[in-house]
Formats: structure tokens, sequence, C-alpha cells
């Protein structure tokens, strides 16, 4: 009976330690690696849709890459933009604020307080953006074939703004479902900082729509942004290794945790 005592005290140690590593490794990756965000409403249709969770990757930036065009990004609230709209954070409707708190903080859910939108990138820092009504979307002179648009969306006609330059260390962002989407060309028509988004408040690029599983894709950057005439900065560099850590990281925290089970075995 002794034996058996000690032996379901080592078990529970054993689950206690594993638990607690599993834990320090998903607040890491959450600080460090990827987070995951829920899609907060329909200004992205239909590349994602609201209640999609997304990775963000907060890695790249590590290795100096920046927003580059056709990316998905992921962004704090720059000028109040979420004001009024329905992507200001809502709590899940399923968990209590602080349960939904206590996931967030270790990576399992988004946070129902931070103010955060999810856009693409049309433009970077030194580009010409032409938004005219009744004309293709226009970047440094070159017309955007954009089939990510959502079906019926028009390119520019519902909140046109004519020629705007951003300026260095900004980005530009729109949604692909461009009639319902409160993005750089609302923004700038309200006057709020002239629409545009410093690189400073993008948290990461969104890579991989991981819920629900049905909805399982990558997010990479169109074609249309590697059009002829469109310079490429030299941005992408770290996404073979942002991508590589999501994959390695947990592998490599699972082969920790078992080898140390496997000595406290051996020395039993």
């Amino acid at each position: 009976m002794a034996e058996s005592g000690r032996g379901g005290r080592s078990l529970l140690r054993e689950t206690i330690v594993v638990v607690g590593a599993a834990l320090v490794i998903a607040v890491l990756v959450k600080t460090f690696f990827f987070q995951a965000f829920s899609i907060p409403s329909g200004s992205m249709n239909n590349t994602l849709l609201k209640g999609d969770r997304v990775l963000v990757d907060k890695f790249s930036p590590w290795f100096g890459a920046t927003p580059a065009r056709g990316d998905v990004v992921v962004f704090k609230d720059p000028d109040h933009w979420l004001d009024g709209t329905p992507e200001a954070p809502q709590p899940h409707p399923g968990l209590g604020h602080d349960v939904q708190s206590v996931l967030s903080d270790v990576g399992l859910m988004p946070s129902a307080d931070d103010s955060y939108l999810i856009k693409r990138v049309i433009a970077v820092g030194g580009d010409t953006v032409s938004c005219q009504a009744g004309r293709p979307l226009r970047v440094d002179g070159v017309v955007l074939h954009e089939p990510y648009l959502y079906p019926g969306a028009t390119p520019c006609d519902n909140d046109a703004v004519g020629t705007v330059v951003v300026p260095k260390g900004d980005l530009w962002v729109m949604g692909d479902h461009r009639n319902d989407s409160a993005d750089s060309r609302t923004q700038r028509r309200a006057g709020r900082d002239g629409g545009f988004v410093p690189v400073a408040d993008v948290v990461g690029r969104a890579d991989v729509v991981v819920w629900p599983v049905g909805r399982w894709a990558t997010l990479p950057e169109p074609d249309t942004f590697h059009q002829a005439g469109l310079p490429r900065p030299g941005d992408g560099v770290a996404e073979p290794i942002a991508l590589a850590t999501l994959v390695l990281l947990p592998l490599s925290g699972a082969a920790l945790l078992g080898r140390g089970r496997r000595r406290r075995r051996g020395r039993a």
C-alpha cells in the first residue's frame, strides 16, 4: 500500500510538471512566436469568415521581416477605428470573461479586451495608391487584378479617396469585402491619421486558418502583388523560419518532456 501511495504521488508530480511545462511553452509561443486571433466581422469575406481563427506570425519580425503588399495582417487599433463598429472586441459567447482572459494569456483563445483589426496590406511606405470610383485599384500606376475580392464587391466605388501617397513607416490596408470594410479609405475620409497604419502597430501576419477544421488553409501573398511594375521589398526571407518554428517547437517540447519522463522511470 505504501508503494501504491508513493506511485500515486509520483504520478501526480509528473502530471504537474508536464502541465506546467506545457503552459510555459504555450506562453512562450504566444509571446514570441504565434498567437491565435478570431475574425470579428465580415470585412475579409470570403478569404476569412466571421468566427474563423487564425494563427498570427509574431516571430518573423525578430529577423527583420516587415509587412509586404498582399499580406493579411493583424494590427492594433491605430486611432479609434473600432469605435462603433462590429469589429470591436467581444467576449466569447460560451465563456466567462475571466475564463477567456486566462485562456488568452496562454495563447489558446483571442482576447476579449484587446482592440485589434485584420486587413490586407495593399501598399507600403512610399507607394502611391489610386482608389477612384468606377476604376480598378492601382498601386504605383499598376492595375491590381484582385481575385480575392468578395463576389460583387467593387475595388473603390463605395469609398473612393482619389490618390494617396503612403508615408514611410506606414501601411495602407483594405478589407477583401470592400463594400463592408471600415478600412484605410473609411478612416481617411473620417480624418483619422490619413487612414494609415504604422508598421509599429502590426502584431504580425496571419499565416494559417486553424479553425474551424474544415476551413484550414494557408494565407499566402496573392500573385496580384507579384505583377511586373510593383517593386518587391526584401521582406519575405523569414517566412520559412517562422513556419518551420510552428512545426518544430511543439515537437521539441514534446521530445524534452518525454525524455524527462524516461529519466525518472530509469531512476525508479
